[in-house]
This record gives C-alpha cells, sequence and structure tokens, in this order.
C-alpha cells in the first residue's frame, strides 16, 4: 500500500479526522471519545500513517465537509476518493449513496433495486456498515424501509446519524419531534 498521512480537525460535531494517500482520501473518521482514540484507530487501520498538514487538495476536503457539518448544501460529491482497496460491489452502493442530496434520503431498498436486485437491501445495509468515508459517502442519508433511521455504525450509533439528518435538515418519517 502507499503510505497514508492524516490529520484531525475541529468540526460542528467533534474532532473529525481524515486519511489521504496519492490518489486521494482513504478514510474519514467521525469523534472518537478523544483526539488519541481517533489517532489509535486511525493506526489500527493504517499502520505506519503519519499525522501531517493536509496539503491544498485534502484542506478543500476538509474545508467541504466543515461546510457541510455546519449546515451547508456542499454535496461533498467533488472529494476524490480513493476506493481502489474496496470491493467492486462496495463502490457501486457508494457511487449511488454519493448521489444524493444533503437533505435528502433513500432507503437501503431504492438502493439495492438501483443496483438491479431489490434483494440486495441487506448487501447494501452491510456495504454501508463498512463505509470508510462517512459523511462524504453519506451513508446517514440511506434509511431503512418506511423511512425509519435503521443503522449507523460510525461512532455514537443512530444518535449521530440522526445529528447528521438534523444539521441537513431531512425529512425524517417516524421521528417525531426530532427537529423540534
Amino acid at each position: 500500500m502507499t503510505s497514508a498521512a492524516f490529520t484531525l480537525f475541529k468540526s460542528p460535531i467533534g474532532d473529525c479526522a481524515v486519511v489521504w494517500g496519492e490518489r486521494g482520501l482513504l478514510g474519514v473518521y467521525l469523534p472518537q471519545a478523544d483526539p488519541q482514540s481517533t489517532r489509535a484507530r486511525i493506526r489500527r487501520h493504517f499502520a505506519g500513517a503519519i499525522e501531517a498538514p493536509p496539503p491544498a487538495d485534502i484542506q478543500r476536503a476538509i474545508d467541504a465537509i466543515g461546510e457541510l457539518l455546519c449546515g451547508g448544501n456542499n454535496d461533498l460529491r467533488s472529494v476524490t476518493l480513493d476506493m481502489s482497496r474496496l470491493p467492486a460491489f462496495n463502490r457501486q452502493v457508494y457511487a449511488i449513496a454519493r448521489a444524493i442530496a444533503p437533505g435528502r434520503t433513500r432507503t437501503y431498498g431504492e438502493l439495492a433495486a438501483e443496483l438491479g436486485d431489490p434483494l440486495l437491501a441487506r448487501a447494501v445495509g452491510q456495504a454501508l456498515g463498512a463505509n470508510p468515508f462517512p459523511i462524504v459517502v453519506p451513508c446517514h442519508r440511506v434509511m431503512a424501509a418506511g423511512g425509519k433511521p435503521g443503522g449507523f455504525s460510525a461512532p455514537g450509533g443512530l444518535v449521530t446519524k440522526l445529528k447528521l439528518l438534523e444539521i441537513e435538515r431531512a425529512p425524517l418519517g417516524g421521528t417525531p419531534g426530532l427537529f423540534d
């Protein structure tokens, strides 16, 4: 694997991090309990990764993520991701998920149908559960059947998912009072 570098950055939801390599972002990390936990998690996934100031293109990605987390409408599709290490199926799921605009949601079943087989909803959920790019690949915008929130494997679980949807002002059926 090519060498990786990472940086932590402040955001409205806490200290996030990005990991990058020569071909783009390799990972996005949502806030852990503390910065040391985030660094440890990154080093478990990317042995030998060094903490470094981000180059200009990575700083633009960080700024775009920050803009979205402040309630902006940036869809983050301009952020370059290096998906070369990921299974082809996951890359397909992530491409569809990236097309979901901020403030909108779709269901696992809808993504599965777009892939050509509505029976793939569970596999779509598993791919999104393994998403190494939360927020940039907006898995938080994918809901269970009936518009229910479903799960969220990133730190904070469902609470984080609902917070991200609240920031984006996404309508959420089945969760009354979420935006009151």
